[in-house]
């Protein structure tokens, strides 16, 4: 970690303090975090190196664009960066629609719904994993207009790598779902979705310990094999 007075100014402020004050004290969590991203990561894209090429053939084959899809996203401090996912979406989604998708989107692609619903999309993000940029466990990764809608309580989801799970990504992986019926998407999403999610993304700061990620990855894995959890 930074020290205090290292990081950005819109993150110095007494809210964030009260949660970069608790993982101050658990540098040794950090490091095993760090060490266990580095050689997941690695393993995973051994493992998955064959399915993850099939997986681009496809997506190329059946619709005009590229296999990835690069948005730009928001990680630790702030900084900017462009995420890695397969394109589960019609070519230039992004400039034709919102920045969150809906249950039933007509911009996702048959292959892409898929993917999504067993987060294979997902996949290519083992290197930004690798890079640095993402972790496997923390708060997913937000585009930067959401980002400029933080409180400053929230910027502390900041002190951390963005990650490809967490315990509000299994609270609200129906997320489509919930803004199915909203007549304003992004509205919907910043005032309700947002806070929510983030109400789980602070406890888990709160809470944080090598330990607990491991048990929010297995977590992961039960809710995408259907496992609810209330």
């Amino acid at each position: 970690m930074k020290k205090w007075k290292e990081l950005p100014k819109f993150m110095q402020c007494d809210e964030v303090k009260e949660y970069y004050d608790i993982l101050s004290k658990k540098k040794l969590s950090l490091r095993l975090k760090r060490a266990f991203d580095i050689v997941a990561a690695t393993c995973i894209l051994m493992i998955t190196a064959i399915p993850m090429i099939i997986i681009a053939i496809r997506i190329a084959t059946e619709s005009k664009g590229g296999v990835f899809y690069r948005q730009e996203r928001v990680t630790t401090y702030g900084k900017k960066f462009k995420i890695h996912k397969f394109r589960t979406m019609v070519a230039n989604a992004d400039q034709i629609g919102s920045a969150v998708t809906v249950s039933g989107d007509n911009r996702i692609t048959p292959t892409g719904a898929f993917l999504r619903k067993y987060r294979l999309d997902e996949l290519p993000q083992v290197f930004d994993v690798l890079s640095g940029n993402m972790s496997f466990v923390g708060t997913r990764p937000e585009v930067t207009k959401y980002v400029k809608k933080y409180t400053k309580e929230m910027r502390a989801t900041l002190l951390l790598p963005a990650g490809i799970t967490s315990e509000a990504s299994i609270r609200y992986k129906d997320e489509a779902e919930l803004l199915d019926a909203a007549d304003d998407v992004d509205r919907v999403y910043v005032e309700e979705v947002l806070p929510g999610k983030m109400k789980y993304n602070l406890q888990s700061i709160k809470k944080f310990s090598f330990l607990g990620e491991i048990v929010t990855m297995f977590r992961t894995v039960f809710a995408v094999l259907g496992k609810e959890y209330r």
